[in-house]
């Protein structure tokens, strides 16, 4: 079947912009007339159940976007592509501090540590990537990305309790093909893909592909005189594939990407009322800082974050690499066939940071550089019979990541967080320099597999299992030194009101080397039936896990000043799936509608924490009691005609704690001495006293940080034949836009960091013919002003920063193929 006009199935159906065929080797389903000369929708093939068959059969919550909608849209990363996928949530302040959720769950909110797993997959051509920043990269020579939704443990290599993002790169072929885009916009936008394909012998193809992304930063730093927080990308990619004969096929690939902005950088948004003494809090303590230095007036440049000025006195540096190699063979033995994936990758991540937020030189220095290697195997064998289909796979991975961090006060530091006399002696703190070295050894072993038994044409069981073996160890540990250079003791506990206590006060120095392992054994079991030829009815129950968490930056300290060790392992997640589903084909199958329904409850959640102490401002894991994620999801999508095409999908998604007792307390509720017996946290009261201690609160009930509880998106294309410079083609007029509603963007709620919801809409129109695509594009197009990413800066002054969203952005595109 060629489809004349594309549009993608699954929840994120989208309109796309091409007229080349897809998956011709699916034919029309055998009650299908295959005659009618009427507009169908087309045929999309997915490997979720790492098998080809169509979407629609697929009794599971899937996402599927196509190749030309990432283009076409502006949507070339995974965290671009949450504005098509409404459950898909994706928070970043750069790179490393990347969270990938879906349904509010996945990676815990907040600054990244290596001592957990994700809990959202991210696999590209079968090759799981363990490190969240492999999701900032743009997507490269992408033949299409599906989003799967809940625990994904019986079919994937990893473990994953949330779901998987599966991207599958376009392969080597033994036509020739090649294909270039340019794309240029404003901000000094620049972005050129080129890939081109074909035989090296009878038996040899090859495929190389290339991406370069560049452009002016959203945010003006008037310290340095520069556009921060800019895009400069760029990423290689070649395959060789060997295919001795039909059954046997053996793809060697190498991937290099490369990220070097002058990013991450905050903007001031607002000052909010905590429990320290008045003269302690933001403003004060500017104050303070400018009576103390004659001739100097600090000011934020502006207080508005849409005006999008900074001024952080910090180098600011988001250096990112990543890349490696993979073989894998397919080989069809007749009976199944049986897959083998080795991979190698590597990340290097070179940051710099300014952790106080401001152009006050409070935090002078904060990097954290890491490299890691990975090493994973997989064996994967499926068959496929009259009655049974089967998947057993065995996987096997090992990490290991080396941490370099340093942090250093600076001239202002001392006036910023001590108190009394102390608080005017700069020497005191600056100069103070906590220099870290760690190191984290993971070692992952899996045998999982799943059967589906066709009962009858209608009605197929489905149980799947895992028996799977995590062994994590690290070391940690944290020197100080003083302004003068010299190396610090924090034991014995210095005397009380001395510099060196002081000093402990902010950096201790720390030696940690936790280590721990454990057993899983998980299963699903999923019942689907066919009500009729084009609808499918399907419930799943999963019984899965998240492994095993270590703290890996710095262990938060007791009451009494002293470290914490009990925190050093964090327990493994256990997880109950619950999850009911409708697919529906109708209208001649030119329509598609989609519902399901969902129930995800975890014991022992991996939460990251953060007392707001200077020392521990990486943040640490810890166990909630206890999170519920529960909604409904919906997709509608229409091929009317040749000429128009539309979609819509929502989300309903409610998230919450329902049972986090002993939480870092949010800013209105921190930096306070009180320690009422049974208080509860009053959040509609800033300043009123509700903490369980001055470090803990009780959040039971609260919603999880950065789940909007409705997410939609929609879009639509209709288009015109014409013909132009003797070119026959189509003029078309495209539109795609989204909603989220408001969210928190700190790991216990707070009033300050409640970030609104906002609507997006974008417009592009073109020419398009055999070969070519030239079109127009206008994204963000009312200019809404929205927040990406709030951040409460440490040490509980008050200080909330943020990172603005993009603004309105437009340009044209030239796409050409062969």
């Amino acid at each position: 079947m060629i489809a004349r006009t594309y549009l993608f199935a699954g929840v994120a159906g989208l309109s796309l912009l091409s007229s080349m065929a897809f998956a011709q080797d699916a034919a029309p389903p055998p009650e299908a007339d295959q005659t009618t000369q009427q507009p169908r929708g087309d045929v999309i093939i997915v490997t979720a159940r790492r098998r080809q068959e169509t979407a629609q059969e697929v009794p599971l919550a899937i996402s599927v976007i196509r190749g030309d909608s990432i283009e076409a849209t502006g949507n070339f990363n995974v965290v671009k592509l949450q504005q098509l996928a409404p459950t898909l949530q994706v928070y970043t302040s750069n790179p490393r501090n990347t969270s990938v959720n879906i349904r509010g769950l996945g990676v815990p909110f907040g600054l990244t540590s290596d001592g957990f797993e994700q809990g959202v997959g991210i696999y590209v051509d079968d090759v799981y990537n363990s490190r969240v920043a492999a999701a900032t990269f743009d997507f490269l020579d992408v033949a299409q990305v599906e989003v799967l939704r809940g625990p994904q443990g019986t079919l994937y290599g990893k473990n994953t309790t949330a779901g998987a993002i599966n991207i599958t790169t376009n392969q080597p072929t033994f036509d020739f093909e090649g294909r270039a885009e340019l794309s240029v916009g404003n901000l000094g936008y620049k972005q050129a893909k080129a890939a081109i394909s074909g035989p090296l012998s009878d038996t040899v193809a090859a495929r190389i592909a290339v991406a370069a992304t560049g452009r002016r930063g959203t945010l003006f730093n008037t310290i340095t005189d520069r556009w921060i927080n800019e895009q400069d990308n760029l990423g290689l990619r070649g395959q060789l594939l060997f295919r001795p004969n039909d059954d046997l096929n053996i793809t060697l690939s190498g991937d290099y990407s490369r990220q070097n902005p002058e990013c991450c950088g905050t903007v001031f948004v607002r000052v909010g009322r905590t429990q320290r003494a008045l003269n302690r809090q933001y403003d004060a303590l500017v104050a303070a800082v400018n009576a103390a230095n004659p001739g100097r007036s600090y000011a934020e440049p502006s207080r508005n974050p849409y005006d999008r000025l900074s001024d952080l006195d910090s180098s600011l540096n988001a250096g990112n690499k990543i890349g490696g190699a993979s073989l894998r063979v397919k080989w069809d033995l007749g009976s199944g066939t049986l897959t083998s994936v080795t991979a190698w990758r590597f990340w290097d991540w070179r940051p710099e940071n300014d952790r106080d937020f401001t152009g006050l030189s409070i935090v002078s220095r904060s990097q954290n550089p890491s490299q890691q290697d990975q090493y994973s195997q997989e064996f994967r064998y499926n068959y496929a019979g009259e009655k049974i289909d089967f998947v057993l796979g065995l996987f096997g991975f090992k990490q290991r990541i080396d941490t370099q961090g340093t942090e250093q006060q600076g001239a202002d530091a001392s006036r910023w967080s001590l108190s009394g006399a102390q608080a005017t002696d700069p020497s005191i703190l600056k100069g103070l320099t906590a220099t870290n070295t760690q190191w984290l050894k993971s070692t992952s072993v899996a045998l999982f597999g799943q059967l589906s038994w066709h009962v009858n044409d209608a009605l197929t069981i489905q149980p799947g299992a895992r028996l799977n073996y995590d062994k994590k160890s690290g070391f940690y540990q944290r020197i100080v030194t003083n302004g003068q250079g010299q190396q610090i003791s924090c034991t014995p506990a210095p005397a009380a009101g001395s510099v060196l206590a002081a000093q402990c006060g902010v950096y201790q120095p720390q030696v940690s080397a936790p280590s721990d392992s454990a057993w899983n054994f998980t299963y699903d079991f999923n019942v689907n039936y066919k009500i009729a030829p084009d609808i499918l009815a399907y419930a799943t129950y999963a019984k899965s896990f998240k492994t095993l968490g270590i703290n890996q930056n710095g262990l938060p300290l007791n009451a009494d000043n002293t470290v914490n060790y009990d925190a050093g392992t964090v327990k493994p997640e256990s997880v109950n799936h619950f999850e009911t589903g409708l697919k529906t084909q109708f209208w001649n199958r030119r329509a598609t509608f989609n519902l399901s329904a969902f129930r995800t409850e975890i014991k022992d959640f991996q939460a990251t924490v953060n007392g707001g102490q200077f020392g521990t401002v990486r943040g640490y894991l810890a166990n909630a009691g206890r999170v519920r994620s529960q909604g409904i999801e919906a997709d509608f999508k229409v091929v009317a005609s040749d000429r128009f095409t539309a979609y819509a999908n929502g989300a309903y998604t409610d998230a919450k704690y329902q049972k986090f007792v002993d939480a870092p307390c949010p800013p209105e509720l921190s930096g306070g001495t009180f320690q009422p017996a049974n208080a509860t946290p009053d959040y509609s009261q800033p300043g009123v006293p509700g903490a369980l201690s001055p470090r803990q609160c009780d959040i039971s009930g609260q919603r999880l940080p950065g789940v909007s509880k409705w997410a939609f998106s929609y879009g639509a294309e209709y288009n015109i034949p014409v013909t132009l410079l003797d070119k026959d083609g189509q003029v078309y007029l495209g539109v795609d836009g989204n909603y989220r509603s408001h969210w928190n963007s700190n790991a216990s709620p707070s009033i300050y960091t409640e970030v609104k919801g906002y609507a997006l809409t974008n417009f592009r129109a073109g020419f398009r013919g055999e070969g070519f695509d030239i079109f127009g594009w206008i994204r963000n197009a009312f200019d809404v002003n929205y927040i990406d990413l709030l951040q409460v800066a440490p040490g509980n002054t008050g200080l909330i920063a943020g990172q603005p969203g993009d603004p309105q952005t437009w340009g044209g595109t030239i796409k050409f193929s062969f």
